[in-house]
Order: structure tokens, then sequence, then C-alpha cells
């Protein structure tokens, strides 16, 4: 039974992955930077920007940052896969949580590959430091503050401005599902460790 759900978990994980991979090359084969496209009204759109940093445009501290965020990837999908191994191997760990962590796990392999491949696959940097590629943009409010608003008026209002990809929708559905529908089960593991540690 628990081989089945590895399977299973595997499967979803690597289709996540296919689709993200997918999304991006599409976008990076087929759109200059800066370049965007209205998918729903002006507040969905497609917005092909590369990023050397982290999730959501965020940046790290120049070349050794990025070798170091690389690293610090590849780190933390080994311990999710190990981490969803050894779950799966219980029989009574929920297939939320499963879920969730795959989530987590996909996302964040999708990212690697950007990383890692990208520079050296689309001949602009080598090994470990190519851009990942995002392109969804959610402008959903992008207007002006009234001009008699105290300190900001006159400036540009723009709600939810990161643009992010497939692979940083994943980590991040992926954890808020842990987080709102499947904190008990946490809650109950350091509840199970700590009684060890008594004994």
């Amino acid at each position: 039974m628990s081989i089945g759900k590895g399977k299973k978990l595997l499967i979803l994980g690597v289709l996540l992955v296919v689709i993200d991979q997918v999304i991006k090359i599409l976008v990076k084969t087929n759109m200059e930077i800066g370049e965007h496209f209205n998918v729903i009204g002006n507040w969905f759109q497609i917005l092909f920007i590369e990023n050397e940093g982290m999730a959501f445009g965020m940046k790290f501290g120049g070349a050794v940052g990025k070798f170091c965020l690389s690293f610090f990837r590849i780190a933390l999908f080994g311990v999710l896969c190990w981490w969803i191994t050894s779950l799966v191997r219980k029989n009574k760990v929920p297939t939320g949580v499963l879920v969730g962590l795959t989530l987590i796990c996909a996302g964040a392999f999708g990212n690697i590959i950007d990383s890692l491949f990208y520079g050296m696959a689309f001949g602009y940097a080598p090994f470990m430091f190519g851009r990942v590629v995002d392109m969804l943009y959610f402008p959903i409010i992008d207007t002006i503050w009234p001009k008699w608003v105290p300190f900001v008026g006159g400036d540009r209002l723009l709600f939810f401005a990161p643009v992010f990809n497939f692979a940083d929708s994943c980590v991040t559905v992926g954890a808020l599902y842990l987080i709102f529908f499947q904190y008990k089960f946490f809650t109950r593991a350091e509840e199970s460790e700590a009684a060890a540690e008594g004994k």
C-alpha cells in the first residue's frame, strides 16, 4: 500500500515539474525579457522576467549568494525527498501531508533546474548560476494614490507586485495547505517526540 502511495506521489511530483518546465521554456523561447500580454483583463498578465535570486524576485548577495542559494535549494530538496520517503513508510501519515510536502518538493526542484542548467543551456552563465524564469503577474490593483493622502499622495499603488512562476506557486500552495489544514499532524508529531524524550 505504501509503495503505491509513493509511486502516486512521485508521478504527481514529476507532473508538476514537467508543467513548470514546459511553461518556462515556452516563455523563454517565445518572448523577450520585459514583454507581456494580458490573460484576463489587466489584472492577470504573462510578464517575462528572469530572477537571479529567491522566490518572487528577491535577490541574495551577488555571485557568492547565488552559489549559496543554489546549494541551499539542492540541500532542501534532498531533505524533503528523504522526509517524504520516510513518511510514506509510515501507515498513519495523512495523504494531505504527503501531497503538501510533494508540492513544496516539486516547486523547489523546478527552480533548481533553472538555477543549475538554464545558464548553460541558453549560453549566458556557468553551471549553478542560471536565472529562474518568472512570468505570472497579478497587478490586481494598479492605480495612483489620491494626492490628498498623507505621505503617499500621488505615488503608485500596486497590489501584489511580485512576478513569480508555477514552481513558486507549488511551494506556496503546499506550505499554506500544510499550515492551515495539516497543522495538527505536526503538533502531534512534536508531542510524540516530547513524550519519547520524557521516557
